[in-house]
């Protein structure tokens, strides 16, 4: 009896040893560097903002943060390795609405599972899109003129369309207006904008980054903004939604995420340190001037969103039949 007492005592002290180890590691958290794998080349756009914003993380956190590039497959690869990390609050991921919404419907071999394989940690902002043109008689916050024309005389306006989803706005835009619009699919901005700009289509849809400059100039009309409701990065300029087409609401965004089973404590560390550098005007200020909507979601609600996206992407890129060239 004496000795099963002694092993009850050496057992629960074993295990208070263990959830007091545990405690004392998650309370040390975080001490060392974390890793935040961007899948996209140095450079691009989504490896630009999160160097941005991680800055500012830094600061608060008191860590060090290591950008790590993983390029390639249209972010598939960076994504997998996040997938495969440790879920030890040492590596994140900040995914976009093309890694975890839209490649599951346009790659035949991820690599990973979108839904399965993380958890939302935050998101950090929108990316809206705009429907420009360089035609002298169609009038900015034309959309419900552009719709008239293209029922008129169907498939006659080419629209250019640099990326996937430049093709998935055209498609949800042509689906909603009922507008029976030309697709002229292109690699790049840079091909699709020299060519409206040169009078070769008379459409673009486009990222507010890559219109801006031109809009600045007087050499580009924006008819209307992608997002639901007018962004500040183009006053004046008003949404589709508010055009004649109720509810268009389609997107680029980018957002943190965590490989699933990452302790919610650190997740939800990591999500308040990233809404505390969101609301620093100084980088508030500093996203919008490279085309970037600062948006703070939380956990839960980022989670809510991306299975609504990838309802909306999903549906729209297999009714539409796009694919990746």
């Amino acid at each position: 009896m004496t000795s099963l007492k002694f092993t009850r005592r050496l057992l629960l002290g074993a295990a208070a040893a263990v959830l007091t180890t545990s405690a004392f590691a998650q309370s040390a958290w975080p001490d060392k560097p974390i890793r935040i794998i961007v899948p996209y080349a140095a450079g691009q756009g989504a490896d630009v903002l999160i160097r941005l914003v991680s800055r500012e993380i830094e600061k608060t956190l008191g860590q060090a943060i290591v950008i790590d590039n993983r390029a390639g497959a249209g972010g598939n690869i960076g994504t997998a390795a996040a997938a495969k990390a440790a879920p030890d609050g040492y590596t994140f991921l900040f995914g976009t609405n093309a890694t975890n919404a839209a490649n599951e419907f346009l790659y035949p071999n991820l690599g990973f599972d979108p839904q399965k394989d993380f958890d939302g940690v935050a998101m950090v902002g929108l990316l809206p899109m705009v429907i420009a043109t360089t035609a002298p008689d169609l009038p900015a916050n034309g959309i419900a003129e552009l719709i008239a024309r293209a029922k008129a005389k169907p498939n006659t306006l080419n629209v250019g369309l640099p990326s996937t989803t430049a093709s998935v706005v055209f498609a949800q835009f042509v689906k909603q207006a009922n507008a029976p619009l030309f697709a002229v699919k292109y690699k790049a901005s840079a091909q699709s904008m020299t060519d409206v700009l040169g009078g070769q289509i008379p459409l673009v849809i486009d990222t507010v980054t890559a219109a801006r400059p031109h809009v600045t100039s007087g050499k580009l009309k924006v008819l209307g903004i992608t997002s639901l409701k007018p962004s500040e990065m183009l006053p004046g300029v008003k949404s589709v939604a508010e055009q004649g087409v109720p509810g268009f609401d389609v997107v680029a965004w980018d957002a943190l995420f965590a490989p699933k089973g990452t302790p919610p404590e650190i997740v939800q560390k990591v999500s308040q340190h990233l809404q505390r550098a969101l609301q620093n005007p100084e980088t508030r200020k500093k996203m919008l001037d490279i085309g970037v909507e600062p948006l703070y979601m939380a956990p839960a609600q980022l989670d809510a969103f991306v299975r609504d996206e990838r309802t909306k992407w999903g549906a729209t890129i297999k009714a539409a039949d796009i694919r990746v060239d």
